[in-house]
């Protein structure tokens, strides 16, 4: 582990916690409850305030906001936390908001994520591990978004949407419902689009999985979700249906995005 570096010009406030091999470029600011764990990478003006924690090897490109007040109007001061994992990628002008007393205190972002430039990720969010928000992706309060979830640039995502390991959102589309894993969505309103074949053979999904998936999506889109996925989980399934079967009969009070009608 290389030694930390901290440019003359940044300002770190006393009781900031630098972990070794830290590098803190040019005219940064981080905050006095700030934790940078091993090798994370300020590069300049970046801004880290309030509870946040970032996690070893995380890089952030200059003008990110990291940690500052949520956009919430319920919002009084209470103690918020926001957690950043290991080895994420945020670059220019990405803002990241901690939890809200509402919403459990704290917002968490996974591992090796790449939230590219403009993206916005809200209070209370809970984001999993190689979450992709493509550039002035916004996700809104008290979403939920599985491992492997690519959201595209210029999208949307309503506050409390779960959406599903391996799923996809496309370019400029607004999510207002949940997702179920491995889906496609796509569309100014959002509709689903089948599934993200792309990301299942990426992952290494087989011909009989892939199969398997669209005979499931098939039956979901002959009448209600969760009557479908109650019915089907009481039989034999691939550990992919189960992933979806699960995900449709969790706790969520918003609906689901479904087809588009023929």
């Amino acid at each position: 582990m290389s030694e930390t570096e901290i440019h003359p010009s940044a300002v770190i406030a006393p009781g900031a916690e630098l972990g070794a091999g830290v590098k803190i470029g040019p005219f940064c600011v981080v905050g006095p409850q700030v934790r940078l764990n091993d090798g994370a990478v300020l590069k300049s003006h970046v801004v880290v305030s309030g509870d946040t924690t970032i996690g070893a090897e995380t890089e952030i490109f200059p003008f990110a906001s990291i940690g500052e007040v949520p956009q919430d109007l319920k919002f009084r001061g209470e103690d918020v936390r926001l957690e950043i994992g290991a080895r994420n990628r945020i670059r220019e002008y990405v803002t990241m908001n901690p939890g809200t007393e509402g919403g459990g205190g704290v917002t968490v972002i996974g591992d090796d994520g790449l939230f590219m430039a403009g993206a916005h990720v809200a209070h209370d969010c809970k984001l999993g591990n190689r979450v992709i928000l493509v550039n002035n992706a916004s996700v809104a309060g008290h979403c939920v978004l599985e491992d492997d979830v690519i959201v595209g640039g210029l999208s949307g995502v309503h506050q409390w949407v779960r959406i599903g390991r391996g799923a996809m959102i496309g370019a400029v589309t607004m999510v207002t419902a949940d997702v179920i894993p491995y889906g496609l969505v796509q569309g100014p309103r959002g509709h689903l689009d089948g599934l993200n074949l792309v990301g299942l053979k990426r992952r290494g999904a087989s011909r009989a999985d892939i199969i398997a998936l669209r005979n499931l999506l098939a039956d979901l889109g002959q009448g209600s979700f969760r009557e479908t996925a109650r019915s089907r989980s009481e039989n034999e399934v691939t550990a992919m249906e189960r992933d979806i079967l699960e995900f449709i009969l969790g706790p969520s009070d918003r609906s689901f995005l479904a087809p588009r009608p023929a």
